[in-house]
């Protein structure tokens, strides 16, 4: 612990904090009944492995948070909690981490977690930035591991230690290297407070609570995820008393049970931002490739309005994707709904009389949130096809680059400015059809930038240009409403916030009879 006792006289930061107490576990009352939740998507079996978790995919941590555990990850109260690692450490030259691991915690199937399991779950981890950054990961002891930079890299723990990436969530090398890829997929074995039961491709999956979890022995004996994608089959279910928690209710549906004495309705999110991403912007013949028209469509939008008709007004008007809460974001206040001044707009580009804009697909599932965007762009004279898909399908083509015209986006990427803008942003970005060459080289600078200020005024700057070219029209922090049933006495929605689904799930708790 040498570093840290050198970070008390002032020379580098170091985190040595813990979170919950693994000997009160014994104490606690043995878990008991059964709680089901209704999903808004088919669970994918990829999603029951934290190797198979890319940068920007939040989906998968609905999993992951049950049946596995990571190194550092947010937990209430703090964005990144050390979990399996006691304490962490950064050397003054900022190249080295070092991670005091959690003595005596076993993966589900009995064997014992060590530094091994850390190096391994690292090398498979999906994420270019990552490999490219981190020199050699060396597994010093059994309890003990350490990451090397090629070179300073400010943004190392919050990629490594958020859910940014997946690459500190912790895989058993020997089980894995035993069963292989796809039975792992079918069989899978980690840290977390639930263990894997049995899972039904597209129905439903089963898990019943760890008993020897170590931060505390979860209440509920057994969670049943249930994919339901149907929302009005998601509140019949849940008036029946099938299930105890129902996802995504939103616009009629949500109104539909606020006065219900039987069901609270809650609210979740506030990770991801709704927003258009125009895809044929970086097409010089299209009319989306002028900064006026892409302003137009943006006044257009109605956006109180859109969130009481979608989230019960709980989304909250954004004029920036990157979150207010981040750190290096830059607060920017929203476009007004101004459809006058967008048709001004539109003549001052060419188009009086508007112009067909193509298709307009809405991200998976939110298709009515769409369906009313394109009305709003039709009625300053920007006629849109709504075009909807499945999930999958969806992002193999937003990946592929292979979608045209406009999108209604989520960006719901974790960290900060640097990390939240990495994938939709710089050219070279998953998500990013096109990019500016100024942007990409100050988003490069910025990433190795180690004095703060300096750092904070590139990021700022990166999102002003953003602003002022319209690269994309913000729309609203998302929040949307559920419904918990009379059993549940705590859903643990937003005990991690921000964070759209119940976790901790060992914190979940039924109403004892």
């Amino acid at each position: 612990m040498k570093w840290c006792r050198e970070f008390y006289f002032g020379a580098i930061l170091c985190w040595a904090m813990s979170i919950g107490d693994r000997g009160s576990a014994g104490a606690q009352t043995k878990p008991d009944g059964e709680m089901r939740f209704a999903l808004y998507v088919t669970i994918a079996p990829a999603w029951l492995d934290p190797g198979e978790t890319g940068p920007g995919n939040l989906t998968p941590f609905w999993m992951l948070y049950a049946l596995h555990d990571a190194v550092v990850k947010p937990m209430p109260g703090n964005h990144m909690a050390p979990s399996l690692a006691e304490t962490w450490t950064e050397s003054p030259d900022k190249l080295v981490y070092e991670f005091k691991l959690r003595k005596g915690i076993k993966f589900h199937n009995g064997d014992p977690f060590t530094a091994e399991d850390v190096k391994f779950s690292f090398e498979r981890a999906k994420g270019v930035q990552l490999k490219q950054k981190v020199k050699e990961v060396v597994v010093v002891d059994p309890h003990t591991v350490r990451f090397v930079l090629h070179e300073p890299w400010p943004d190392f723990m919050t990629v490594y230690g958020t859910l940014w990436s997946a690459a500190g969530w912790i895989t058993p090398k020997h089980y894995f290297e035993t069963v292989g890829a796809d039975r792992f997929k079918k069989h899978p074995i980690g840290l977390g407070p639930y263990k894997f039961v049995s899972m039904k491709p597209g129905i439903e999956l089963v898990m019943e609570a760890n008993e020897e979890y170590w931060r505390k022995v979860p209440s509920v004996k057994r969670l049943v995820y249930i994919s339901v994608p149907e929302a009005t089959t998601r509140l019949a279910m849940l008036k029946r008393g099938e299930v105890d928690v129902a996802y995504l209710l939103d616009g009629q549906l949500g109104e539909s049970i606020k006065d219900d004495p039987q069901i609270k309705l809650a609210f979740s999110g506030g990770i991801g931002t709704h927003h258009f991403d125009f895809f044929d912007m970086w097409d010089p013949k299209s009319p989306w490739a002028d900064q006026r028209v892409r302003k137009a469509a943006s006044l257009a939008i109605d956006r109180k309005g859109l969130s009481e008709a979608e989230t019960l007004g709980a989304s909250k008007p954004t004029g920036n994707v990157v979150l207010r809460s981040f750190e290096f974001a830059l607060p920017i206040e929203p476009d007004p709904y101004d459809p006058e001044q967008a048709k001004k707009l539109l003549a001052e580009a060419g188009y009086p009389r508007g112009f067909d804009g193509g298709d307009l697909t809405p991200i998976p599932p939110y298709s009515a949130a769409g369906e009313i965007a394109v009305n709003y762009l039709g009625a300053i004279g920007i006629r849109m096809k709504l075009r909807t898909m499945e999930r999958a399908a969806f992002f193999s083509a937003f990946q592929g680059k292979k979608l045209k015209g406009v999108c209604f986006c989520t960006i719901a990427i974790y960290g900060n400015a640097s990390t939240r803008l990495a994938e939709n942003v710089p050219s070279s970005g998953a998500f990013a059809y096109g990019g500016w060459p100024d942007i990409d080289e100050l988003y490069q600078k910025q990433l190795t930038e180690t004095d703060r200020a300096k750092r904070e005024g590139m990021l700022h700057e990166i999102q002003k240009l953003l602003h002022v070219r319209t690269r994309f029209a913000p729309i609203y922090d998302y929040f949307w409403p559920s419904g918990i049933g009379p059993r549940v006495e705590e859903a643990s929605l937003m005990k991690i916030d921000p964070f759209p689904w119940a976790a901790p799930l060992e914190d979940v708790r039924l109403k004892r009879q």
